[in-house]
Parts: structure tokens; C-alpha cells; sequence
């Protein structure tokens, strides 16, 4: 894989219009197109986990964030060792800020030692509004980690922002398709030029949630004013002007909506099926809306099955839906109640079905938790034995990492 480092400043856009920032440094060197049915470079499909990148917590931020309370749960609060927190399920490394460089490189190994290749982030877009400034600052020091591990990343564009900038009058309503073009080509002019960015057919890749933002023919109006061509997927469907739609997971539908795309998406050019472990929201309990039925987890089943049935030609990308929507529950990022095993099978699985060699354990998953918990326990710790550790577990190799945390027991 090829590994840049560029420079990505953080953005504020006022009044709805991007504003360039200071020149980035382009990635050099080239991704050569891969066999069809994969992304460029790639001999099989990438594993992806969608990310969330939105939240605060204490003590890196001065508040808990929305996503951690819900304007209903107290993280201050303890009881049973747990914080209460806007979750039916609780972290293995506790409630964590998006922002936290020792958490965001955690969560990279784990994904790397469980076979999975990087992240489609969800990002909403540039202007300074609600939170989007700290999910863009929190997006770019993902992507930074990215970079450095040496793992993949997509952005996954939500277009919800568009309607809400215009209720605020932020936006005109005649310029959201000219926005959203602009928002794109500042990606296209920084973010795709990373040698960690997915390209398929030569095209960077990029996804947009849901459907309440541009309308197809809006969609169809934007992808035509871009700088550059984009591979552009949309959820559900396949819009025009794009090369084919993803899944997403549909509490209202169940299995059923998940069966309907798998039997509609090969007739497509291209498309990204999506395996996901549950759904178990906890949105009624918050007081911010009725929740949404349960999909249940049936010991692991749901995610074993959805992953199976991920593998086809015409998939450059399986996504894992989600790695970290603890809200919504379906996050296989490890939990309290199931531990690893979501990583464990999703590892088994690329090793198994995608024939990936990499030399990881089960047991090895546990390893960036037990670095993480190093870092937090305010024991003076060697920087160059840690970056050591996390170079080798790039490399596939645990040895040292394993070294240094015997040194430290």
C-alpha cells in the first residue's frame, strides 16, 4: 500500500461558500487499476468500517458530547464502574473523544489485526455549524492516522446538512447542488490526492447518506460540475451519473430490505454490500424520537450471515456497518457485552473467505487495548517503544508490542 503524508488544515466555511486553505501537498505516485469488481490496486475486496467521528467526552473536551448524553444521560454519572451513557451497550475502552489521537491509532489496530483495511468516515462537509466544524477537525486526524498505519479511508458525504443550512439560512436552496459541488472539489483537491484514498476505476470513491439531502437530479446536476471525476455510490439505489448504490441497515425492513438490494445491486455496474451485527437503538430512552424495531443480534448470527452474503464480482468494498454508532447500537467495535467477538469473525472471515494471510490471532486483537491502557495509566512510557510497537503491528508482526507491554506488567 502506498503511504503519503500530506497536510490538511482544518476548514471553516462561512455563509455556505468553501474557502480554500493553504496548498496541501500532493501525493506522489500513482494506484494502478486492480481486476474487475475491485478497487484500484486491490486483487479482492476492501473490508471497510463505517466511522463515526462525533464524539466529545471528557476530560480532552470540556463537555460530554450530544452523541455521549443525548441531552438525557450523564457520563459524570457512575454506577457500577459505568458512566451512563447514551448506549445500550458500553465500550471496552470506555466513552472516548473522536478527537483523541492514542484512541483514534486503538482503534486502527484493532481494525488492521481483525483484517479490516480502513474506514468510510461520515463527514458533514465544511461550513461552521452545529458540529461540523469538530466533525471536520476529528475527520482530519483520522485521516492522518490513516495515513501514518498505513490504512485506507472514503468519505461518506451527508448531504442532510444541505436542507438544514437552508432552514438556518445559512444557504439558499438554489445553491445547495453548487454547495455541494464545492465541498466535493475541495475534497478532490486535498483529501483524494492521499495514497491512502480508495480509488475505483481510477476514480477516488465517495459515498452520500441518505436521502433527505439532493435529490437524484440534483446529484446528477452536482457530479457534473465537479473538478474531477468521483466513483460515486448512494445508499440504497443507484443514482444517475453514479457507478452503483450501497447497503445500509433498515430496522423498519429488516432482512428484507437487505435481501431486496442484494437481488437489485448486481445489475449494476458496481455496488457495496454491507454486513452489520444488530440494530438496538437507544433513541426511546433518550426522549429524541420513538427508536426504531430492533434487529436482533441472535448470539453474533445477524453479522456472520450479512458477511457472508457480502462476497460478489461486482463488490469492490464489503462495508461493516457500523464500527463505532454506539447510539444505534450496531457497533463491532469491542463492547463490554461481546468483547471481541465481532472481531474474531470478521478476522476469521477475511482470512477464510478473502484468502488474507496476514499472521494475526484472535488473541492479538486484544493488544491495542492493552497499549491504549498503558498510555492512560500515567506510567512513564517510552514514545519511541510505542511508536515501535505500532509499526510492527502494521507490519504484521506483534513481537514487540507484546515486548514492551511484558516490560510494563
Amino acid at each position: 500500500m502506498l503511504f503519503f503524508s500530506i497536510v490538511l488544515v482544518l476548514l471553516v466555511v462561512r455563509q455556505g461558500s468553501a474557502q480554500d486553505s493553504q496548498a496541501a501537498r500532493d501525493a506522489v505516485g500513482s494506484l494502478h487499476q486492480g481486476k474487475q469488481g475491485t478497487v484500484d490496486g486491490e486483487a479482492r475486496p476492501l473490508v471497510l468500517a463505517h466511522y463515526m467521528p462525533w464524539y466529545e467526552a471528557k476530560p480532552l473536551s470540556q463537555t460530554w458530547g450530544w452523541h455521549w448524553t443525548m441531552n438525557h444521560f450523564d457520563p459524570d454519572r457512575i454506577e457500577g464502574g459505568r458512566r451512563s451513557i447514551a448506549s445500550n451497550y458500553y465500550p471496552l475502552i470506555g466513552p472516548y473523544d473522536s478527537g483523541d489521537p492514542d484512541v483514534l491509532e486503538c482503534h486502527l489496530l484493532m481494525m488492521k489485526i481483525a483484517g479490516i483495511d480502513g474506514v468510510i468516515v461520515d463527514w458533514y462537509g465544511l461550513t461552521d455549524y452545529r458540529d461540523y466544524a469538530l466533525l471536520h477537525r476529528n475527520t482530519t486526524r483520522l485521516l492522518q492516522q490513516c495515513e501514518k498505519l498505513q490504512m485506507r479511508f472514503v468519505i461518506c458525504y451527508e448531504d442532510q446538512t444541505l436542507p438544514a443550512l437552508v432552514k438556518a439560512e445559512r444557504l439558499k436552496e438554489s445553491s445547495m447542488v453548487q454547495h455541494a459541488a464545492e465541498e466535493i472539489n475541495w475534497l478532490s483537491r486535498y483529501w483524494f490526492n492521499s495514497g491512502s484514498y480508495v480509488r475505483f476505476q481510477n476514480r477516488p470513491v465517495l459515498l452520500s447518506f441518505g436521502h433527505d439531502g439532493l435529490t437524484p437530479q440534483q446529484w446528477s446536476q452536482c457530479l457534473k460540475k465537479l473538478e474531477k471525476p468521483v466513483a460515486y455510490y448512494s445508499q440504497d439505489t443507484m443514482r444517475p451519473g453514479g457507478v452503483g448504490g450501497f447497503n445500509w441497515p433498515s430496522p423498519h425492513q429488516g432482512l428484507a430490505q437487505y435481501e431486496r438490494f442484494l437481488n437489485m445491486a448486481p445489475h449494476w455496474p458496481s455496488f457495496i454490500p454491507a454486513a452489520f451485527p444488530r440494530f438496538d437503538d437507544v433513541y426511546k430512552q433518550a426522549g429524541v424520537g420513538d427508536g426504531f424495531p430492533k434487529i436482533p443480534d441472535r448470539s453474533g448470527e445477524i453479522l456472520r450471515d450479512t458477511l457472508r452474503r457480502c462476497k460478489d464480482p461486482k463488490a469492490p468494498i464489503i462495508q461493516i456497518a457500523t464500527w463505532n454508532d454506539w447510539g444505534e447500537g450496531t457497533q463491532v467495535e469491542p463492547s463490554i457485552e461481546h468483547g471481541f467477538r465481532d472481531l474474531e469473525y470478521i478476522q476469521s472471515f477475511v482470512q477464510k473467505e478473502l484468502s488474507v494471510r496476514s499472521g494475526f490471532s484472535a488473541s492479538d486483537l486484544r493488544l491495542p487495548t492493552e497499549i491504549l491502557k498503558l498510555k492512560r495509566s500515567g506510567r512513564p512510557v517510552s514514545p519511541e517503544a510505542l511508536r515501535k510497537s505500532a509499526v510492527s503491528i502494521i507490519h504484521g508482526d506483534t513481537t514487540v508490542a507484546r515486548a514492551m507491554l511484558e516490560q510494563y506488567q
